[in-house]
């Protein structure tokens, strides 16, 4: 069974786009060392105001400066038809969250946490810090770099890497149930 995670920003061009490029790049040397999960990763936004744009230069920048690969990316925005197509969403923040059930609610799709891999009819809506052990209650929100400078940005891919063992865990346990 393949899982389907979702990261989600607001224009799909800095956060969203930064955490997929990571995860992505987690589970290829995870499949490198012998670990192969099937695991469809991809972002999106809640906005249409990047759309078809690339990535971030800056984002961009900060991901090769720490040893990614930058895959080429196409800002989107997501629908509610395509909510039941995946299995865990990660909001980057709580606005981005709301807008999520906004959407699942629409489109009658379940928010059931740790539902059935596969099942089309029911969707996972998390924050992302939720797997970022440095978070709290008070601080889930990703920050936003947009506005910032290269710390920002730097800030930002530090919450992702922090965040990025645990959601691999998570969905190591969610293909062994």
């Amino acid at each position: 069974m393949t899982f389907r995670i979702l990261m989600v920003c607001t224009g799909n061009i800095c956060r969203s786009t930064m955490a997929h490029q990571v995860l992505q790049q987690a589970l290829t040397d995870l499949r490198r060392d012998g670990e192969n999960l099937d695991v469809v990763v991809d972002s999106a936004g809640v906005s249409n105001e990047e759309q078809g744009n690339p990535i971030d230069r800056r984002a961009a920048r900060v991901l090769r400066d720490a040893g990614y690969t930058v895959h080429p990316h196409s800002a989107r925005q997501i629908r509610p038809h395509e909510v039941g197509d995946w299995d865990l969403i990660l909001a980057m923040t709580g606005h981005h969250r709301s807008n999520l059930v906004r959407l699942a609610d629409m489109a009658g799709v379940e928010r059931l946490e740790n539902g059935e891999v596969g099942d089309r009819s029911t969707v996972d809506i998390r924050m992302f810090r939720s797997f970022d052990p440095h978070s709290s209650a008070g601080d889930m929100d990703v920050p936003d770099p947009w506005y910032g400078g290269h710390e920002d940005f730097l800030d930002t891919l530090d919450v992702v890497e922090r965040a990025t063992p645990q959601i691999i865990d998570h969905i190591r346990q969610a293909l062994n149930r």
